[in-house]
């Protein structure tokens, strides 16, 4: 089968999508199937994968748009199917609509909500209000584009089921045409990151008498970063925060953390080297997610399989990765001060730090990546108009190619 895949972000970039595409695009690899991938990408020469690259340079809007669309309809005669990551969904449905060729969609985030959100069409509304609510004319029609491209994919994945509800109750997609398939781990294995807390601090130049509390995301507003800034400031004094990406808010967080007399607890860390992720996270105490949005968290996932304790807002889908209590800690939105008392309980508790990381630990088989790249790979076939049944040698199991795949 001859896979093309269409990414908003890629290495070395942060964000979710730029670690689930190289996964993934190496998984159909390893077993046997031709990929490209056309990406947005800050290098211009990607290298280190087994598979083709063509990377489009972030620059004025329109023109990288349409270079994306140009790039995805040039290539989509040479492949069988389009596997599109969400957020360049309709230029690139679009190109495999016009060309002929099936594509398949992964949908991470409405993304009416977020750039409705980016914009200020819905105010401050988080993705669950967005849902009931009647906006103005620039909402609907964005609403209407998403409905139109999600019907003209063959096949549709979400990363949650919190994200497939919205899909069918909201947007009337087919129940029949939406799966849910669980984000994966993606890093190495738990047992090759052999790094003890001391270990991995020495080698990241941290402090062995502090605490650290260690968050990694894209800073974008709906991540609230501010708001475990502000938390911080209400925290022992040898409690730390590290950070780690980068993005449009940046420097009002940095000036939030000066202003609050922080800047020497607050660590600006930039785009970490995806390698190094893992020896962040078990340099730290407690890893911190507390956005108004997720789909699914990669993070998180990497958080639970390494047994690092977790703190994670109570929306979207983060219950769907952590059991409150059990696994990890849920803090609600709709209390200011939950978040710096469930930190402050947290890190006052060694034991229950060390029984949340365990639970994790024992919780994360549900993100095998064999499993769920495997899951991926049959939507892939029967959305390109393979046929499921006997596999010969050297093919997917239980998949059966259509004649030139």
């Amino acid at each position: 089968m001859r896979v093309l895949i269409t990414s908003p972000i890629f290495p070395p970039d942060l964000g979710g999508p730029s670690v689930y595409v190289p996964s993934f695009g190496r998984f159909l690899v390893e077993r046997g199937h031709e990929v490209k991938v056309i990406a947005f990408c800050s290098d211009p020469e990607p290298t280190g994968h087994p598979f083709e690259v063509e990377p489009i340079a972030r620059g004025p809007l329109p023109l990288r748009y349409l270079a994306a669309f140009w790039r995805v309809f040039r290539e989509a005669k040479n492949f069988d199917v389009i596997y599109v990551q969400e957020h360049l969904a309709f230029l690139h449905v679009l190109a495999a609509k016009l060309r002929g060729v099936p594509c398949m969609i992964r949908i991470m985030v409405d993304g009416s909500w977020e750039i409705s959100h980016r914009k200020g069409w819905c105010g401050d509304d988080d993705i669950v209000t967005f849902q009931g609510k009647r906006y103005g004319w620039k909402v609907a029609l964005v609403q209407r584009l998403q409905r139109t491209w999600w019907g003209w994919a063959k096949h549709i994945i979400t990363c949650s089921d919190f994200l497939r509800g919205i899909l069918v109750n909201t947007y009337g997609v087919e129940g029949e045409k939406v799966q849910t398939v669980f984000n994966a781990y993606h890093g190495p294995p738990a047992d090759s990151v052999r790094e003890t807390k001391e270990e991995a601090r020495e080698a990241l130049g941290l402090r062995q008498d502090r605490r650290y509390l260690l968050t990694v995301c894209r800073l974008m507003v709906w991540k609230q970063v501010d708001r475990i800034i502000h938390s911080l400031s209400e925290l022992p004094e040898d409690v730390e925060l590290l950070v780690c990406g980068d993005g449009p808010e940046l420097e009002a967080w940095q000036a939030l953390a000066c202003s609050l007399g922080l800047e020497g607890r607050v660590h600006f860390r930039g785009n970490v080297a995806h390698e190094l992720v893992p020896l962040h996270i078990r340099a730290a105490d407690i890893f911190i997610l507390y956005s108004r949005y997720e789909g699914l968290s990669h993070t998180l996932i990497e958080v639970q399989t390494l047994g690092t304790a977790a703190v994670a807002s109570a929306v979207c889908g983060n219950p769907e990765v952590i059991s409150d209590g059990v696994t990890g800690r849920l803090v609600s939105l709709d209390d200011p001060e939950a978040l710096t008392r469930v930190l402050g309980e947290t890190l006052a508790d060694p034991d229950l730090m060390e029984v949340l990381a365990k639970g994790g630990v024992e919780a994360a088989d549900r993100f095998c990546r064999t499993e769920t790249f495997t899951r991926v790979e049959e939507a892939l076939f029967k959305a390109s108009g393979g046929v499921l049944g006997c596999s010969r040698k050297g093919e997917s199991p239980g998949i059966r190619p259509t004649s030139g795949s």
